[in-house]
């Protein structure tokens, strides 16, 4: 089963957030791919308030079989199984050890930034943080003192 909806009224209607809209075009399209594909299992671990991690279940990957990358808004982690040099083929009884390749997209906020990636007992950690900067942080405002209205008005008219 898969949800499409329709995000044009969100074009016409809203000047300056065609980027959420895409934001949220893509993600509503990457879930219902994702639902056919469960393959490699993740997890997604928000560990504090502007540290995530990230775990993919890559059993029999190596490390030159992975790639990250991240561009713009978005992860993409890949694995790429190479073929065995031997050009014997074993015959399975029973195959439970995926060996494909696959491609997983994450969407990332803005300000989230790639810090580490640790490869460990078949599970690949990815490492993100949020890095805000400081002119998008919040400013305790100080307070001088009280201004009185009729002081400021009577100063305006002098």
């Amino acid at each position: 089963m898969r949800n499409q909806y329709d995000f044009s009224p969100l074009y016409r209607t809203a000047i300056g957030f065609d980027r959420l809209a895409s934001f949220i075009e893509a993600a509503s399209n990457q879930s219902a791919q994702s639902q056919n594909n469960g393959y490699p299992p993740y997890n997604i671990e928000a560990v504090d308030e502007n540290h995530y991690r990230i775990t993919l279940a890559v059993a029999g990957f190596a490390e030159d079989e992975l790639s990250i990358v991240a561009r713009e808004n978005a992860l993409i982690v890949t694995g790429t199984k190479q073929k065995k040099a031997n050009n014997t083929e074993t015959k399975f009884l029973h195959q439970g050890i995926a060996e494909r390749g696959f491609e997983r997209k994450y969407q990332i906020a803005d300000h989230v930034k790639v810090k580490a990636a640790n490869l460990e007992n078949g599970l690949l950690f990815i490492e993100l943080e949020r890095e805000i900067p400081e002119a998008l942080k919040p400013k305790q405002i100080p307070i001088n003192g009280k201004i009185n209205s009729v002081e400021t008005l009577e100063a305006k008219t002098a």
